[in-house]
């Protein structure tokens, strides 16, 4: 029986160039991804340069090439000069040209820290196009790897150790380069080089040292305040109540570095942090997700291994947002940032607070799902109030909406991304390859949003109540909290 195939010719040449128009679907992420970089502001980049030398590659290609980039899981500058040649998409981005890696990663280090304003820029063209009206975020944290092995860590006692052994060495260098009978130098050691390679070692314990008691010095001023603001209160409610304060008095901290206390010679700025495989040399890299549209709104970087100090910094950055993206009023997290100090940041900025002030068992009786607790007193603290609210049925229902919102992004920048690792190295430059990793996360999910249908069915400024009347209708409850 006779087959019909398409013919595969690769050998004829094109008699006009191609366009590259024709070679990508319509609705592709690369084409959204630059109609969204046109409508950026893109000035402060190109005012930045000078204009002398070679022509540069223009800044609305190398800003659409990083976000397609870290969008599609391409992070490395050197995959991302290969993938102009080897992608179609990668090659439409580029308009047939080929920045090679050593522009790239001068670009990227170069304009990272102006990202910021991209991303809120980004943020109104979603509230623009009717998908972004804030309400409700749900917040959540990860640790992410860093550019150094935590095998490269040195401990303060163990610096101090090496610090002598190789000054020891140092001086027995030197006494052999002195004596006159060289005989008992052993074939192929080069004195000079040796010396050289201790001294460079030293230089870098030094230092290591040198940090480790800069961290001491500044914990120690922290824990020193604390110190003082108990000692305060324990005599101040002494001297009300007339009698001793129960209980033993505070231990002031210890100065000085600990003999763990450890720095990394490789990313000195990162941490030791727990993870789900033990301990990682990494960062604590916050997000704060809209509930409705699943768009990351508030994002950081932190250098501390607990979540419970990151709740201060996510609401000054909800206070900078402009105000016609609207206004947050919920905000929903787990229990590592519940404490008293945290609920009532949120409710001195006129939000609710839905934190779990600790973890549940599974499997929790029937009954207990449908059941409202009891009226609490109406001069209940901020602690309780936010208590009974997450055992209502509307509590329930809004604190649920964590595990849907803020978990699968950091899933999906993990999993499908594949972005498990920062390539940069540096507190500063860290801080900025999370904010491009969150923005290409934005475009992601603003490229599927303009394309459901729900959305292009619904207003914009009815996006939100849409969610709402649905949650209503669900549960009517909600009608006293939303």
């Amino acid at each position: 029986m006779k087959v019909n195939f398409i013919d595969c010719d690769r050998k004829t040449p094109y008699l006009l160039p191609p366009s590259l128009e024709d070679w990508l679907p319509e609705g592709h992420l690369a084409r959204f991804i630059v109609e969204i970089v046109e409508r950026l502001d893109l000035c402060s980049l190109k005012d930045s340069y000078s204009g002398r030398g070679s022509s540069a590659y223009h800044p609305v290609m190398m800003v659409a090439l990083l976000f397609y980039g870290y969008a599609t899981g391409v992070f490395s500058s050197r995959k991302l000069e290969n993938s102009t040649y080897d992608s179609v998409a990668f090659r439409y981005i580029a308009a047939n040209s080929h920045p090679d890696h050593d522009t790239i990663a001068s670009f990227r280090r170069r304009f990272l820290p102006q990202l910021s304003v991209f991303f809120v820029q980004i943020l109104e063209i979603a509230e623009r196009m009717g998908v972004l009206k804030l309400g409700s975020v749900s917040l959540d944290g990860t640790k992410v790897k860093a550019n150094a092995s935590r095998h490269k860590a040195l401990s303060y006692d163990h610096a101090s150790q090496l610090e002598e052994q190789l000054k020891a060495e140092v001086a027995e260098l030197l006494k052999k380069a002195e004596a006159a009978d060289q005989a008992d130098i052993p074939d192929g050691m080069s004195i000079p080089e040796e010396i050289i390679r201790r001294e460079e070692r030293l230089k870098a314990i030094v230092e290591a040292k040198t940090e480790i008691e800069r961290r001491a010095a500044a914990r120690h001023a922290a824990e020193q305040d604390v110190y003082e603001k108990k000692v305060a209160h324990r005599i101040q409610k002494e001297q009300a109540t007339g009698r001793k304060a129960k209980g033993s008095s505070p231990k002031p901290p210890t100065p000085g570095p600990a003999g763990t206390d450890q720095v990394n010679l490789t990313d000195s700025e990162s941490r030791i942090m727990p993870s789900g495989n033990g301990f990682e040399q990494a960062y604590n890299a916050q997000a704060a997700v809209d509930a409705s549209s699943m768009l990351v709104v508030v994002e950081h970087v932190s250098q501390n291994p607990n979540d419970k100090q990151e709740l201060k910094s996510v609401l000054d950055a909800i206070d900078a947002l402009p105000e016609h993206l609207g206004t947050i009023d919920i905000l929903i997290a787990d229990s590592g940032y519940f404490s008293e100090a945290n609920v009532t940041s949120c409710e001195e900025n006129a939000i609710v607070p839905y934190i779990a002030p600790g973890r549940e068992g599974h499997n929790r009786p029937l009954m207990e799902r449908f059941t409202e607790p009891s009226p609490i007193p109406d001069d209940a603290d901020c602690i309780i109030r936010m208590k009974h609210r997450l055992k209502t049925i509307a509590g329930k229902a809004i604190y649920a909406t964590r595990k849907r919102t803020v978990e699968p992004v950091f899933g999906i920048i993990k999993e499908v991304m594949g972005f498990r690792s920062f390539l940069l190295r540096g507190f500063a430059a860290v801080k900025g390859e999370w904010k491009l990793v969150c923005l290409a996360w934005n475009l992601k999910r603003l490229h599927v949003l303009t394309h459901l249908p729900q959305y292009t069915s619904i207003s914009g400024n009815d996006l939100l109540s849409f969610f709402q009347k649905l949650l209503r209708f669900q549960y009517p409850v909600l009608k006293n909290v939303m």
